[in-house]
């Protein structure tokens, strides 16, 4: 055997050692993180017992669950603050999620559902176009819903501790679906704990979630009636107004003064989706100050809207009503809000 051949199944040999003895040292650590994770689960018993979930659930589940570590990077890959990057144009996003391919799916499942689509929002004024957009964004009508087991999800998200208070509320609130006698199976979802057509988190699920379709059950994960009365109930307790449309896509006058519009309060909650918003105005108002609807049908006048130029001057912009600030309230993200709202549009076309 030649010195370099020699020299090369050394070094095999070596590495294979340390990969070995890299794997037992992983033994004890992994069975640290285990016995710290079951004591974290049973630290949880008495809010979990005050909120009435019986011992008999956690005991069928606690003893089960071992921490998720794709959960864990996954979430701490999300932004944490600090500096923003630039906001981007919308027009390329609008032209990714208001697609010919999900305004036909669209047009399908506002058709196959137009009669209890009709009763929901004849109960609730939300419109039947709204609740089918946001079944399209959240899960392409059903196509994907994830799945993550939400209990490991959670439990994991929580013991790990970086937002243990937004984590932790949804694992109990998971645990007492679970105890209200939803199967195990359904409670599937986003690695963050949305579930269902529409994507409700646990705790937005045992507030707002609806039977509509009369079987006793608001089951959002396969009954389309249960999931668009569940939407429409979301956004009637989002302050959503009947008769009232989301916004209107407008022209703006070269020469509008933006700065004599500008808001002049700083939002507390989501500041940099409302801080690209304009002071409210009328319709009345927006009308004298040159704006023009892309349609060339103006709503009433005295209808309040904010203005929004996602794309900057000279190209389309929108007034926005109070409607929109529910869409906003789903996911506040005015590039979610506007796409859902024109997707809407398009669909009742």
């Amino acid at each position: 055997m030649g010195d370099s051949l020699r020299s090369s199944v050394l070094s095999l040999l070596l590495g294979l050692a340390s990969v070995t003895a890299g794997s037992l040292a992983v033994g004890p650590a992994q069975a640290q993180d285990d016995a710290g994770f079951q004591a974290y689960l049973d630290s949880l018993r008495p809010r979990a017992r005050a909120l009435g979930i019986r011992d008999a659930t956690l005991n069928s589940v606690f003893p089960t669950l071992t921490p998720n570590p794709r959960v864990v990077q996954l979430d701490q890959s999300q932004p944490g603050g600090g500096a923003y990057s630039p906001i981007p144009n919308f027009e390329p996003y609008r032209r990714q999620h208001v697609d010919a391919a999900r305004i036909g799916r669209g047009r399908t499942a506002y058709q196959a559902n137009r009669g209890r689509l009709a009763r929901i929002e004849a109960e609730t004024g939300v419109p039947e176009e709204i609740m089918v957009a946001i079944y399209g964004h959240e899960t392409n009508y059903g196509a994907y819903t994830g799945d993550f087991d939400l209990i490991r999800s959670l439990a994991t998200l929580s013991w790990e501790g970086r937002r243990r208070t937004l984590f932790e509320p949804e694992l109990l609130a998971t645990l007492k679906m679970l105890d209200n006698g939803v199967p195990r199976s359904r409670l599937v979802g986003s690695w963050a704990g949305a579930t269902g057509y529409p994507q409700f988190l646990p705790s937005v699920y045992l507030r707002l979630a609806k039977d509509g379709d009369g079987d006793g059950k608001a089951d959002i994960w396969t009954s389309e009636a249960d999931a668009l009365a569940s939407i429409a109930n979301y956004f009637v307790h989002s302050g959503w107004r009947r008769g009232e449309p989301w916004g209107v896509a407008v022209a703006v006058p070269a020469g509008l003064n933006r700065a004599g519009i500008a808001a002049r309060t700083t939002p507390a909650r989501c500041p940099r989706v409302f801080n690209r918003h304009s002071r409210w105005l009328t319709m009345a108002e927006w009308r004298k100050l040159g704006l023009v609807p892309a349609d060339g049908r103006w709503p009433a006048d005295t209808m309040l809207a904010t203005l929004l130029e996602p794309d900057g001057p000279s190209k389309t912009a929108y007034l926005l009503t109070s409607n929109y600030r529910a869409i906003l309230d789903y996911n506040c993200s005015n590039f979610y809000a506007l796409s859902v709202g024109l997707l809407a549009d398009a669909v009742k076309q």
